[in-house]
Parts: C-alpha cells; sequence; structure tokens
C-alpha cells in the first residue's frame, strides 16, 4: 500500500522541494523522508507557523506522488543530460539555476559539494537521506499555499520529521482532496515564500534564513 509522508517546511525557498521546469525533487533535507519512501508514495510539505511570510499552518505548500527514486550518485551521473539545471549555478540570472538541487559531484570520493544553498554544515545530513525523489504528478502552491480541510487537520503538525504510520487512515481523503482542488498538475500556481538572495548565505554557504533541517527519523 503507497504511504503518505508529511512534513512542515521551515522555510519554503524552492531548494527543497525544488518545482521548477515541471518537475518535482526532493533531493537535499528530509532525510528521513528520502531514506526509505516508494514510488507511489505520496509527499505533502505543509506550511509553518512561523513562514517567511506569516502563519501557514495548516496549509498545503506542496504535494506530490513519487515516481522515481534514485540514488544521490545516480543523480548526479545523469543531471547533466536529463536535468542540467538541476546542477547549481549561483551566477545565473534564473532563479531555478541558483537553486539547483544537485549539489553533490560524485566525481570524487567523498562526494564534494557544489557551490549552492548547502554548506559543509548541511552535508551529513544530506547524505544520510541517499536518495533523490523524483515526480512528474505534483502540485505546488508555494506562497499560495491552501488551507487544509478540516478532516485533514491530523496530518499536521508543528515539530521536527515527519508523519508517515499515524497518516494511513487519511490517505485516500488527502489524495481525492488534491485531486478534486482542480488544479493542473506538474505546474507552479505559487512562487517560493522566501527567495534567498545570494548575500544571505552565511560563511559555511548554507542559507541563514533556514540553517539545518532538523529530522527526527523515530516513525510517527
Amino acid at each position: 500500500m503507497p504511504q503518505l509522508f508529511t512534513y512542515t517546511i521551515p522555510v519554503d525557498d524552492g531548494a527543497a522541494p525544488n518545482p521548477f521546469r515541471g518537475i518535482c525533487t526532493l533531493a537535499i533535507c528530509k532525510p528521513g523522508i528520502r531514506r526509505v519512501a516508494k514510488k507511489g508514495d505520496w509527499v505533502a510539505g505543509l506550511g509553518s507557523k512561523n513562514a517567511p511570510s506569516g502563519d501557514l499552518s495548516k496549509r498545503l505548500v506542496y504535494a506530490m506522488r513519487i515516481g522515481e527514486v534514485i540514488s544521490l550518485k545516480d543523480y548526479d551521473q545523469r543531471a547533466p543530460t536529463e536535468w542540467p539545471d538541476r546542477i547549481p549555478n549561483i551566477q545565473s540570472a534564473d532563479l531555478w539555476e541558483r537553486l539547483g538541487d544537485c549539489i553533490y559531484d560524485y566525481s570524487r570520493r567523498p562526494p564534494t559539494q557544489r557551490p549552492g544553498v548547502h554548506g559543509l554544515g548541511n552535508i551529513e545530513t544530506d547524505l544520510s537521506g541517499k536518495n533523490v525523489l523524483i515526480s512528474r504528478d505534483f502540485y505546488y502552491l508555494g506562497n499560495r499555499a491552501i488551507k487544509l480541510p478540516k478532516n485533514l487537520h491530523p496530518i499536521c503538525h508543528q515539530t521536527q520529521g515527519h508523519r508517515k504510520n499515524s497518516n494511513a487512515a487519511y490517505f485516500e481523503q488527502f489524495v481525492a482532496w488534491v485531486r478534486g482542488l482542480g488544479l493542473a498538475p506538474n505546474q507552479m500556481h505559487g512562487w517560493p515564500d522566501y527567495i534567498p538572495s545570494w548575500s544571505s548565505i552565511d560563511s559555511s554557504g548554507a542559507c541563514s534564513a533556514r540553517k539545518l533541517d532538523g529530522e527526527v527519523d523515530a516513525p510517527c
């Protein structure tokens, strides 16, 4: 049976998830989800009470049905031909190229980190996730996050980590609600809630608005 993973996004800056160019990827942050999620599962990012633009709690920022799970190494090897804009280019005028989430170069051992939204302090967390989740069946709301109906409030929480097991009773309700919103899939219906300027990247390379994305791996 497919599962529903939910978590709160502290800062939605367009890097994790990365919803640009008709594909949604989760390649950095949320290692606990990336390690165990499988094809057919759903991942839903929920708004934070302390989001940069204000209280986005009990709102859906994005939802994606996982279509492919690949290793970080495979992502790096395939990106140059399949997803070149996922390789970060912090000098680019295009936001999606600056926010590329293929930030680990596996041509060396151990893998090295390309300049991007994460810095040295994020390496252990990012690499511990092992996998990249890829979706071509997603809904991204961003700063136009939509309120969840009351019957789905139990999937929400404002703590670190994620929910999975306790969401089982709400899986079908959630998918039916998302599908029933009348939104075209695989498009950005909003913009990231926080757009980092590269002056906000601290000395370690990490976005100062987000820093480390904590993860509690205990199932809940």
